[in-house]
């Protein structure tokens, strides 16, 4: 079966920086729904459109084709004072953007009465190599279609 829109993808990645050193590898297979609906980044989609179990390729991307530049205005300073006990780096909390909007921040270092946080995500920025291995191609359930995503093994879980 080749992979199209509503189909489901089992893969395996690696994601290392642009001189090669590994940043991160897929220990399970990650599974996500295949067609625009935002579960793996477009240009992954792209590359793997129309290919079948056993495809392998490796992908240069540049940050606005991955995480995104960076967004310093996601960086913030907040005194210690206004967190509950217990605040811990790589911690992360919800926020707001500057313009109001909910938002992920990861703590990124606590200095004295200061927590450092970074709404960026933490491989923003960078140009990236991901190295992929499609293992597996199926049809989506209905329900998949209609919740946008994976359910089952490796999937979401209601």
């Amino acid at each position: 079966m080749k992979i199209a829109k509503d189909t489901v993808v089992t893969l395996h990645y690696k994601v290392a920086d642009a001189s090669g050193r590994l940043i991160e590898q897929s220990k399970d297979p990650m599974v996500y729904l295949h067609g625009g609906y935002e579960n793996t980044l477009p240009k992954i989609e792209e590359a793997l459109e129309g290919r079948e179990p056993g495809y392998e390729t490796t992908l240069q991307l540049q940050p606005e084709d991955a995480f995104g530049q960076r967004d310093e205005s996601l960086v913030r300073v907040i005194p210690k004072s206004e967190f509950p006990p217990g605040v811990k780096v790589g911690g992360q909390l919800e926020g707001r953007t500057d313009d109001g909007q909910p938002h992920v921040f990861h703590v990124m270092k606590i200095k004295g009465q200061e927590v450092h946080l970074d709404g960026n995500h933490p491989l923003a920025g960078r140009a990236l190599r991901f190295t992929l291995k499609v293992t597996g191609v199926r049809t989506a359930s209905p329900e998949e279609i209609e919740h946008r995503h994976v359910h089952g093994e490796h999937g979401h879980h209601h």
